[in-house]
């Protein structure tokens, strides 16, 4: 029971926090840091040994960062600015995701 309990734990966190970072590598390290802390907890847990936590942690580190970084999204383009009435420019219409 202690065990599950520990384990969805850590993936709650992991799963609230692992959107966070806007560009690609800010988003692969958020996930390396997620998965490998959430991997370690899970390894150490299921294993009761160090060497259970470390590959846990090692191997969730590698999957977090990859995952992360495939989740980020293209920057957009913009296609027409404009000014506000203070005069600083504003992008008024983006490009389609596609269009790149």
């Amino acid at each position: 029971m202690k065990k599950t309990l520990l384990c969805s734990l850590a993936l709650s966190f992991a799963l609230a926090l692992g959107g966070c970072g806007q560009t690609r590598e800010d988003r692969a390290v958020n996930g390396a840091l997620l998965g490998g802390a959430t991997g370690a907890i899970i390894g150490g847990a299921a294993s009761g040994q160090a060497g259970g936590a470390l590959a846990g942690g090692i191997l969730g580190a590698a999957a977090g960062s990859i995952i992360g970084a495939s989740t980020a999204e293209p920057p957009r383009r913009c296609l027409r600015f404009r000014y506000d009435y203070d005069g600083n420019r504003y992008c008024a219409r983006y490009a389609a995701p596609d269009a790149y």
